[in-house]
């Protein structure tokens, strides 16, 4: 593996002059920044609709209690006595 620092040092000396070029008042995110922003939006609302189709699959039926026992109650007979 090589070494990270070397790597880096050598890439930022050749930044800094391009870095130097730049004025900070002008700078914009231009068209990498608004392509970036519309692929994630593009996968959020690809996200939400997928999501939206999985939660219309659920079928959730609570089921009836037949014997007419709330859930605050019990069911244990020996804890009723307490």
């Amino acid at each position: 593996m090589p070494d990270m620092s070397a790597s880096a040092s050598l890439a930022m000396t050749h930044l800094v002059p391009f870095a130097a070029e730049v004025d900070e008042d002008k700078v914009t995110p231009g068209v990498l920044g608004f392509i970036v922003f519309a692929v994630m939006a593009l996968a959020v609302w690809g996200l939400m609709k997928s999501m939206n189709k999985q939660m219309g699959r659920i079928d959730f039926k609570e089921p009836t209690d037949p014997k007419g026992v709330s859930e605050e109650t019990p069911a244990d007979p020996k804890a009723r006595q307490g």
